[in-house]
C-alpha cells in the first residue's frame, strides 16, 4: 500500500461539499457527522453493521457512537489531520445503502420492508 497525500479541505469548502451532496450530514470540530435513527436495537445493529462493512471494504475507518435507538456515524481522514476526499466518499457510500430503499429503485420487484409499525427499523430522512 502506497503513501497518498489527500487534499485537506477548509472549513467553508466542507460546509459547500456537505450542503451540495451530503445534506445530512454536518461538519463538527474536525469530523463530518450522520445521526441515523432507528426503531431500536436490532436496526441500531444492522446499521453498525452496515457501516463496519463498508468501511473495512473501503479501509477507511469511522468513529461511532452506539446507542438503542441511533447511530452516529464520525468521518476524518486521521493520517491528513482533517476532511479529505475520503471522507466524503465513504459518507456517500454509506449514506446510498443505509437509506436505500428497495422498492423505489426496483420498480417494485423488491416490495421492502412493509409500511407497518412491527416492521419499520430505519427511520428514512
Amino acid at each position: 500500500m502506497s503513501e497518498q497525500t489527500h487534499k485537506v479541505y477548509s472549513e467553508p469548502e466542507i460546509s459547500q461539499r456537505l450542503a451540495q451532496e451530503l445534506p445530512q450530514w454536518t461538519y463538527e470540530n474536525g469530523w463530518i457527522r450522520r445521526k441515523y435513527r432507528t426503531s431500536g436495537w436490532k436496526a441500531t445493529l444492522m446499521v453498525v453493521n452496515t457501516v463496519g462493512h463498508l468501511a473495512e471494504a473501503a479501509w477507511h475507518h469511522p468513529d461511532l457512537t452506539v446507542s438503542y435507538a441511533f447511530v452516529i456515524v464520525k468521518l476524518t481522514t486521521h493520517a491528513a489531520k482533517g476532511i479529505t476526499d475520503k471522507d466524503f466518499a465513504l459518507a456517500k457510500k454509506i449514506e446510498e445503502v443505509v437509506q436505500w430503499r428497495a422498492h423505489e429503485e426496483s420498480g417494485g420487484i423488491l416490495e421492502g420492508t412493509p409500511d407497518d409499525p412491527r416492521f419499520k427499523y430505519l427511520k428514512y430522512d
